[in-house]
């Protein structure tokens, strides 16, 4: 299906056309006219399936058919678990609303508090917010939730994961009753708990669900290699020179310090990479992002941190250096790749420590990784190793002034005192 078969305002289909989209994904298909109805959504989806714009295009088309109630206060509300997916879905929002007279605000933490204070005091259309920061504004009466027509949920499975969801209770409650406002829920997963809370605060919500499967087989070329730990670096430098040439590429590891760990050693070989993990703090992640984004960083090493919601163009191959130990995290990251239409290659390693996570993935993905052994002309070995730190000198043994008096001024020791006498 095309965008050009829906009945969408001129100002909506330009921004489409601006961001390059011609054919509906199928979260698109299925979501976008229910909303457009009015009904409520609640969509299983992974992220890179286009999720982002089925509902954007709907809150501005809703937004530009009917006329806005308060000239001051928010519309719509959009709810996300990270900052760096605030900012992506602002970033989307000000790409396809190009043409629309909507003003979209990101509110979250770790930026300027009062800048973003100012902002909504002055008045906004659409908030794009994770759920602590918005609470402190709203209890400082900085805005009202008052006049809200349209409420969005973002990956509601992990906003349980990351335990927002007692803030996003409190929000959800402040809310116009479920029935004067339209919300769509959008999650990787329509578990149990996440449908809970679409029957709590839901309207009679309408299910779409997309299979993961088709996500992960479409247009993602994936190969693992079944190759030792100790291996590893000297295959991923081999096949990144031998296939990775040119676009982005997106390393990731299970942890923090093999994210660090494995940035010295590619950079000790002319690699230009930097590390994304969770305890970054949020201006240099940005900024890491940006230089990633706009091709001055071609290498990025991240921990999942970095697997959900981050949308970057020409991301042309992802590495999964270590197998993810959660089987939906192999799908999100994969998805870095291959978005918006392009083609992409996800490479694996299973070496001894994670590949009894395979069995795992395979069944939930509904299909075999394709797997190989590598061979001689895949590894390289001449790398280079991280120079070491130098060790601060250790200061020669001496005392202070004060140390050296106060020794002077103390009591001779006296025979008996923690000695033995004997006759």
């Amino acid at each position: 299906m095309k965008f050009t078969e829906l009945d969408l305002p001129d100002e909506v289909m330009k921004g489409i056309e601006k961001a390059g989209f011609t054919d509906l994904t199928p979260v698109q298909e299925e979501s976008i006219p229910l909303a457009l109805k009015g009904k409520d959504v609640a969509a299983q989806a992974q992220t890179g399936t286009g999720k982002t714009a089925a509902f954007l295009i709907s809150l501005f088309t809703r937004f530009l058919e009917k006329p806005r109630k308060s000239p001051d206060q928010p519309r719509a509300l959009i709810m996300a678990p990270t900052r760096e997916l605030v900012v992506q879905i602002t970033d989307d929002a000000a790409l396809l609303g190009a043409f629309c007279p909507f003003k979209v605000q990101p509110i979250f933490g770790g930026v300027d508090y009062e800048k973003q204070r100012q902002a909504l005091r002055e008045g906004v259309d659409i908030i794009v917010a994770t759920p602590g920061r918005l609470i402190d504004y709203a209890k400082q009466r900085v805005f009202s939730f008052r006049d809200i027509e349209a409420v969005v949920i973002d990956e509601a499975d992990r906003m349980f994961d990351m335990g927002f969801i007692k803030d996003l209770r409190y929000i959800l409650r402040k809310l116009p009753p479920f029935d004067q406002r339209q919300t769509m829920l959008f999650s990787a997963t329509l578990s149990p708990r996440v449908m809970e809370l679409a029957y709590e605060f839901m309207d009679l919500a309408e299910k779409v669900r997309i299979d993961p499967k088709q996500v992960t087989a479409e247009r993602v070329e994936q190969v693992l290699y079944h190759v030792s730990r100790r291996e590893k670096f000297a295959l991923l430098l081999g096949l990144l020179e031998k296939e990775a040439d040119s676009g982005r590429v997106l390393i990731f590891v299970n942890t923090k310090r093999e994210a660090e760990h494995l940035t010295d050693r590619l950079k000790a070989n002319d690699f230009k990479s930097a590390v994304l993990s969770g305890d970054i703090p949020q201006k240099k992640r940005m900024r890491i992002l940006d230089d990633f984004k706009e091709g001055r960083l071609r290498f990025l090493v991240a921990t999942d941190v970095a697997s959900r919601g981050i949308h970057i163009e020409d991301v042309t191959h992802v590495v999964n250096y270590d197998l993810p130990q959660d089987s939906e995290d192999y799908v999100h990251r994969i998805g870095r790749t291959a978005r918006a239409g392009a083609l992409g290659k996800a490479i694996s390693f299973a070496d001894e420590d994670t590949v009894f996570h395979l069995p795992e993935i395979e069944e939930y993905i509904g299909r075999k990784v394709p797997s190989t052994l590598p061979v001689d002309e895949d590894f390289r070995w001449d790398y280079k190793r991280p120079s070491k730190k130098k060790k601060p000198p250790v200061p020669e043994k001496t005392t202070s002034p004060a140390l050296r008096q106060n020794r002077r001024r103390r009591p001779p020791r006296r025979k008996g005192d923690g000695e033995k006498t004997g006759k």
